[in-house]
């Protein structure tokens, strides 16, 4: 039969009959419904702007609360510094008052901890290692840094608790709970010590690029709702160290570049930044595209940042961005110490303090004012998209 059927069948025939038998790939795929039709335009079209929009308000929020650590709470504790000096009573200070001491002690112990180490040091010894070795490095530090980053999240909410204990209690209990809150404080800023081992060589993640690895370990595994959004909550933290990498490196090229060396960095930088972006989009569509999650799903996330914003408290503690910018505030001001020293100028130890007091004024002005602007603008958008969001459920509804 099969000898017969090839007889009959010429080539020309067999050629007419597959150019006009329809698609030529028609034996190897299926023609897609409207659901695979879908599916393919968010993947390419939807996604990428739903998920980075998300990213960079993430970022601002993790930039807000940054700002906040530099400049409202100064501002706190120096109004607490004050009641308490004009009280002399330990019980007057609030839990959010005992909170920014604890933030202080933590902050200042980094940065006393990052002032025994050798930043230019660290910076040579990076660049003159091999590849292969800076990769092994730097795949470590990264295990090592998320694992501080939530373990550092758990101990700071210890603390917080621990000092709306202290400032709510008995004068039978101040002693237990002045306990434990010192406790607490040593265990944070050894949490914080650690972080900062991680951060201390963050130039390994302008180095190498670790970035096909991360989608690799994570596009093809299955995701629910609320670990996609930790994953892109982490993504606007990680995006955040990032910036406080490239600062690290404009102070180390301030002090020790030598001919035109700004152009270059501006360029490292922005190709830094849009690989970091591609790889976030990549990433996040392809886990949306293989765990079906839709698009909407990304704008459910950004309400839920919002109303963090916003200080209302979501139903679920997983929804929320968890950011402690104690570690990168305590590399930021370790690296930018030397660049504000070596434009001192020099002469008698009194001009030396004004021009240390005028920096430093003119510097926390300038933080100030980039706080104000950033967080009223958060709470601008916040605002504004909530409303947006429900009056869309209404007219869904």
């Amino acid at each position: 039969m099969s000898d017969k059927f090839l007889l009959e069948r010429s080539p020309v025939k067999y050629l007419l009959e597959e150019m006009h038998g329809g698609n030529s790939l028609r034996m190897t795929t299926t023609l897609a419904n409207e659901k695979d039709r879908e599916r393919v335009y968010d993947t390419i079209f939807r996604m990428p702007w739903r998920c980075e929009l998300l990213i960079d308000v993430g970022f601002f929020v993790c930039l807000d609360s940054f700002l906040s650590l530099l400049t409202i709470m100064p501002i706190r504790l120096l109004t607490s510094s004050w009641r308490l000096l004009k009280t002399r009573q330990l019980k007057s200070l609030s839990a959010a008052d005992l909170s920014d001491f604890g933030c202080f002690l933590m902050l200042a112990s980094g940065i006393i901890l990052l002032q025994q180490t050798d930043i230019s040091l660290i910076y040579h010894m990076i660049r003159g290692q091999g590849t292969i070795k800076l990769y092994v490095v730097y795949n470590v530090l990264e295990i090592f840094d998320k694992l501080c980053q939530n373990f550092g999240g758990d101990v700071l909410q210890t603390l917080f608790n621990t000092a709306d204990g202290f400032a709510n209690c008995s004068p039978e209990n101040m002693r237990y709970w002045l306990w434990r809150f010192i406790s607490d404080e040593a265990l944070a800023a050894i949490t914080l010590s650690t972080c900062i081992v991680a951060h201390n060589n963050a130039l390994f993640a302008l180095l190498v690029s670790n970035n096909f690895s991360e989608i690799k370990s994570n596009v093809f595994k299955r995701f629910n709702k609320d670990n996609i959004q930790s994953l892109v909550y982490f993504d606007s933290v990680e995006r955040f160290h990032i910036a406080s990498f490239l600062i690290f490196v404009l102070a180390q090229n301030i002090l020790e570049a030598e001919g035109p060396w700004f152009e270059n960095f501006l360029y490292n930088a922005f190709v830094v930044y849009i690989c970091e972006l591609m790889i976030d989009i990549i990433k996040h569509c392809f886990i949306a595209k293989f765990n079906e999650v839709k698009p909407i799903v990304y704008s459910e996330f950004l309400e839920d940042l919002c109303k963090q914003t916003l200080n209302i408290q979501p139903d679920n503690p997983k929804k929320t961005l968890t950011f402690v910018p104690l570690a990168p505030a305590s590399v930021v001001i370790r690296v930018l110490s030397p660049v504000y020293a070596a434009h001192i100028p020099c002469g008698p130890m009194v001009w030396r303090v004004v021009w240390i007091f005028m920096l430093s004024v003119m510097t926390f002005v300038m933080l100030t004012s980039l706080k104000l602007i950033i967080g009223m603008g958060l709470r601008k958008h916040a605002t504004w998209y909530i409303k947006r969001c429900q009056g869309r459920k209404l007219h869904s509804d």
